[in-house]
This record gives C-alpha cells, structure tokens and sequence, in this order.
C-alpha cells in the first residue's frame, strides 16, 4: 500500500474535522471547560471511523457514493429532503470556510476582509478546475499538516499531561449553574456535529470511486480513515488543552482564528503565529474544496448526472455548474457581511438535524450481504453503527432547543 494513498483520509479529516467550526468549538471548548470536552471529541472520532470506514468500504465493494443509497434507500420524497437540507448545510459552511479564510488572509496581509475571501474564492475554484482529483486530495492534504504545529505548541508548554488523560473520561464539570451546564451541553452536541458533518461522507465515498477503489481496496480504506481522523483529532485535541491551559485562567474565549493562533506564537513567536495562520488557511480552504465538491457529487448522484473531477470539466457540464454555482452563491452569503461565527452556528446546526438520514442508508447497505457479500458489516461495525445512530439521533433531537436556550452556545 502507498503512503500517498492516505492522502484522502487525511484531508476528509484535516478539512472536516478540522474546519473554522471545529477549530473555533476546540478553542472555546477549552477555555470555557478546561479538559472535560476532549472526551467529546474522543468518542465523535470513534463514530467519524465508523462511518467512514462503511462509507469508503461500500464505494469500493458495491461501487455505490453516499448520495446514491440516500435516494435508493430513503424514496424520492425523503431522499429530495434530504438533499435540500444537505444543500442548505454545505451552503452555509462553504460560507462560513470563505469567510474565515478571508479573516486569515486579512490578518496575514493587511488587506480588506471583502478582498480577501474573493481572492479565497478565486483561488479555490481555479485548484478544482486545473487539478485532478487525486492532486486535489494531496495538496490540501498533505499543506493541511502544517497544523501538527498545534501538537508542538502543546508539548512545548509543557501541559499537565494527567489532567489531559482525566478529559478522556466522559464527564460533567463540578459546580456548574443550569445555565452553564445547557451551555455544556450544546457543545457537546456541537462537537459532534463538527466531527460527524455529513459532507465529509459524500466526499470520501465520491473519493474512493474517483480513486477506482475496489474490493482490493477496503485495507487501503479502513488505514486512510484511521489515520486520517486521529491526526485531525490529536490536532482538536491540542487546541484544547493548550486553550485550557493558556485561555482558560483568563476566562478569554477566542472567537477569530487569529486569537487561536495565539496558542502557537505564545511558545514559538512569531514564527509559530506564521505557521499557525497558514496551517488553519489551509486547513479551511480544504475544507471549502470538500464542501463544494461533496455538493455537486450530492446532487449529479441524485439526479443521475455525469459526475467527478476525473472527467474534464467540459464531460461533466451540470456537475461542473454546480460547483461553480455552490461557490458563488457561498461568497454571496460572505458578501452581505454575515459574521462567520454566525454562519458556523447555523452550519452545525442543519447538519446536525440530517445526521439520521445521512447515516441510516449506509448502515443498511453496509450491512446487506446482497450487495456487500463478505465484506457486509461484521458484529463490530454492526453494533457500533447502531449505538452511533442511536446518539447522533438523540443529538438531532436536542440540537435546536440547545441552540435557542443557549443563543448558540453564547449565553
């Protein structure tokens, strides 16, 4: 198996995990509740393996894209509902990923916030349009490991590792008022939102049959999607604890990616607030790229287009336009002048609500020894499919009266 090959579960993680939402929900999480969330991301990172590895195992066995078992499995009336709130989700956080590259570029250049997420645009687009896939899922992959930077920055300061292990243990705070324990909870449910955004699945299982994966494959598959989501989480991670060590005792909460970068530059200087800007620049931008991909990988396999990025742009006209519009209609959001912590909010939460229906087809098919024979969902991946169902529906559930009692997570 060739290293490269991981390449695309390292950017399904670096630029899903590891988005403005996630970074920013790392950050906050940390300085608002110490260490406590960090078993939050731990057990999300356990359901983003299980249904990623089913994700890239069905692509590569059945030769079958997420979206394709939604209107197969759902019915065209659920499947057409599913795809408006997936659309509406993706919109909004391809928003939210131009934005917050226009804010890096911004403090990295000095120039005007508006410029700069059109020139985040410009830049975006042109990579898909020139690049192949495959070349596409290793620049944004493998730049996006300028964030293992995160990672030093934590050793450096020399944390208290025992406290760290302790946040592994799912936990509530001592002494929190009710309204901080609401508060608690929405980001707990936020967190995994964040981990388990549906788009990262449409991408990868889209990935894998651009990549021509086959049954062969499905070792290829399963190491891609470990590797690449543990190095997203050991990231989030990072942000956490250094964010509890350094933000917490001042009860700073850092919004803008610019203050998170801070944690860098307080061991490393300016030196460490360089690269810290880039990683999350690029991080975000990979982000961005999955996003407008995943939607029109979405709706070409929902209505039966031609689609993918091994095509030329020209074979492929109505997967091409929707990108291109995807893009546009995304900086038209920026454009208005929306703040992207608000568009993060509201990204969490439409993605969120379609969790179910995103994870409820691949499950059944996954687990369809018609379709899948010998590498049908076996007891562990059976078992902890449905238990992840199970709590993503919960989640689903109380992700909007969180976010109305909470003013998302503001108080």
């Amino acid at each position: 198996m060739n290293p490269i090959e991981i390449t695309l579960g390292i950017m399904t993680a670096i630029g899903g995990l590891i988005d403005i939402s996630q970074i920013v929900f790392s950050a906050q999480a940390g300085s608002m509740f110490g260490y406590a969330l960090i078993s939050a991301f731990g057990v999300a990172t356990v359901g983003m393996i299980v249904f990623g590895e089913m994700s890239g195992r069905v692509a590569a066995v059945a030769e079958q894209p997420v979206f394709n078992l939604i209107r197969h499995r759902l019915g065209l009336k659920l499947g057409l509902f599913t795809l408006l709130a997936t659309l509406i989700s993706a919109l909004i956080t391809c928003a939210a990923e131009l934005g917050g590259m226009g804010l890096i570029l911004q403090k990295l250049t000095g120039g005007s916030y508006l410029l700069m997420s059109f020139i985040s645009l410009i830049v975006v687009m042109v990579s898909i349009w020139v690049l192949p896939f495959k070349w596409i899922e290793r620049s944004y992959g493998l730049l996006g490991l300028i964030m293992l930077v995160f990672i030093a920055a934590l050793v450096a300061i020399h944390p208290p590792w025992d406290h760290i292990a302790k946040g592994f243990v799912p936990q509530v705070p001592h002494g929190l008022s009710n309204k901080e324990l609401l508060i608690y909870s929405y980001f707990v449910v936020a967190i995994f939102s964040a981990v388990l955004l549906p788009y990262q699945f449409y991408f990868y299982s889209s990935g894998g049959i651009e990549e021509e994966w086959r049954p062969k494959d499905v070792l290829t598959n399963r190491v891609t999607i470990i590797v690449g989501t543990l190095i997203a989480t050991i990231v989030s991670i990072a942000i956490v604890a250094i964010a509890a060590q350094l933000f917490a005792p001042s009860n700073v909460a850092p919004e803008l990616p610019s203050s998170i970068a801070l944690e860098v530059a307080i061991p490393f200087g300016k030196l460490g607030l360089v690269l810290a800007l880039l990683g999350i620049l690029i991080a975000v931008a990979g982000t961005a790229v999955e996003v407008g991909m995943s939607n029109a990988y979405s709706i070409a396999q929902f209505f039966g287009w031609e689609w993918g990025r091994h095509k030329k742009p020209w074979e492929a006209p109505r997967f091409t336009l929707a990108w291109i519009v995807m893009f546009l209609l995304s900086f038209a959001i920026v454009a208005t002048g929306v703040e992207v912590m608000t568009l993060v909010g509201y990204a969490i939460l439409f993605s969120i609500v379609i969790l179910p229906l995103t994870y409820l087809p691949l499950m059944l098919l996954a687990g369809d020894k018609g379709y899948m024979g010998q590498y049908a969902n076996k007891w562990l991946a059976k078992g902890l499919g449905w238990l992840f169902f199970g709590t993503v529906t919960v989640i689903a559930i109380a992700a909007i009266p969180l976010y109305l009692l909470t003013s998302g997570g503001q108080g």
